[in-house]
């Protein structure tokens, strides 16, 4: 699979539209994720820190990327490497990502946590990639 590929027709590109947490402890996080088309898809069963992570990435001041994050940022500065995209499937009954990075050389990385792969796009500010059979049509709560 080339990274510069266009993309696949069962795939579609999301933004987030909310971050928050499930329980009032902020122990388990949530996203939504949603399409152009006003499709969604509702993520949750993962880390309240990674939810925290998200949303502190939009803030223009404050503190300092995470620890993991950084150190991310920083390899790929060393290998000349840079994070274009991310894409999130199901395996089984979980998420899973790939990550895809490009520079000296193309590189994809498989089958990785879909909340911290997520959590990287949002980080770089790039497109994050969702299959079509994950997306939903938008739902209000009552």
């Amino acid at each position: 699979m080339e990274i510069d590929q266009a993309q696949e027709p069962d795939y579609e590109s999301v933004k987030i539209d909310y971050v928050g947490f499930v329980d009032p402890y902020a122990v388990e996080g949530m996203v939504v994720l949603k399409a152009d088309n006003g499709k969604e898809f509702h993520m949750r069963a993962f880390s309240g820190e990674v939810a925290k992570h998200i949303s502190s990435f939009g803030e223009t001041e404050g503190e300092a990327a995470p620890s993991i994050y950084k150190m991310i940022e920083e390899i790929c500065e060393q290998n000349e490497l840079v994070l274009v995209k991310v894409k999130i499937y199901e395996s089984g009954d979980v998420l899973r990502a790939n990550l895809y990075f490009t520079g000296k050389k193309d590189l994809v990385l498989r089958n990785y946590r879909a909340s911290d792969a997520m959590a990287l796009g949002a980080f770089y500010n790039i497109p994050i990639l969702v299959r079509k059979n994950l997306l939903k049509e938008s739902m209000e709560a009552e």
